[in-house]
């Protein structure tokens, strides 16, 4: 089947149900190609997380990027915290949890993990004899220009700097996978770690750390949007997901495919979830049409 035919086999994002948008008490979001545009957020989507906030939203991104290069975004961005690669580590304000401010670029964060010290060290340096593995053997591989900042996974680009063809893509995931890695392809780059988190996981610690919340006691009232073959683990559990318009290009392989889609590409296609949470939200407040 064609893109566009698969495509066709997703709910406009205009079928969403008011009672159900009403219900809503937390967005759960990707980054990249989700909340960005050619690698920033869209003034758009920036509005959008402050509007969610404003209105009394958790809000919490959940990327395959690491915890280095998503600091900047959880003192920036108006968002409840940030989970990175993949579920492993998260960043939020002090006050939330009362820990010690990462190191790094002097942001007033936490940094909590789902391993401890001694398992992420022995990790690392498993992945890193991975990683050299990736790139001696599979040609045109290179790692992501964001490693640097990773602590619990490894990336391989295959569509920020570097293209990949479909079959190296394939090669790579195999080659993780072979090492006992888990694996998964973003809209960007393919994504290798050792450990039982993964976005879904990460969800789940981050809302019950955050709020003492069942997330999976109250899935209904959650939403999550995404963009690509990484996010199918939440597409297959929320009820409310959201695919925003570039996720055509990966539908065909996709196994599991979020309920709505919205018009919109990227940054201006969750800003149009924002506006379906916002507008169910006014409908609800007494005296409104």
């Amino acid at each position: 089947m064609s893109p566009s035919h698969h495509t066709a086999l997703l709910q406009p994002l205009s079928t969403w149900h008011l009672a159900a948008r009403r219900g809503i008490v937390g967005v759960l979001t990707d980054i990249d190609d989700t909340l960005t545009t050619d690698g920033a957020i869209t003034p758009d989507a920036l509005a959008a997380l402050g509007a969610l906030q404003a209105a009394g939203l958790h809000v919490v991104p959940i990327t395959g990027r690491p915890v280095g290069w998503s600091e900047t975004f959880a003192a920036t961005w108006p968002v409840d915290a940030v989970v990175a690669e993949n579920g492993a580590v998260a960043l939020l304000p002090l006050h939330e949890i009362g820990l010690e401010p990462s190191s790094g670029k002097g942001f007033a964060l936490s940094k909590i993990y789902q391993q401890d010290l001694a398992t992420r060290t022995a990790n690392f340096t498993r992945m890193q004899a991975v990683a050299r593995r990736v790139l001696r053997e599979i040609p045109g591989t290179t790692l992501a220009t964001d490693s640097p900042g990773r602590e619990t996974d490894i990336a391989i680009d295959h569509s920020e700097f570097k293209q990949l063809p479909p079959e190296a893509i394939e090669r790579v995931v195999a080659l993780l996978r072979s090492e006992g890695m888990n694996a998964t392809v973003s809209s960007i780059h393919v994504n290798g770690w050792y450990g039982e988190h993964d976005k879904l996981a990460g969800a789940r610690w981050i809302v019950r750390k955050l709020w003492q919340r069942d997330l999976d006691a109250e899935i209904d009232r959650w939403v999550y949007v995404g963009d690509s073959t990484n996010d199918q683990k939440m597409f297959e559990r929320f009820p409310h997901s959201v695919g925003v318009a570039n996720i055509e290009r990966f539908v065909p392989a996709l196994e599991h495919l979020p309920r709505y889609l919205s018009n919109g590409a990227r940054g201006a296609g969750f800003a149009e979830v924002a506006d379906a949470l916002l507008q169910a939200r006014s409908a609800a407040r007494p005296g409104a049409d």
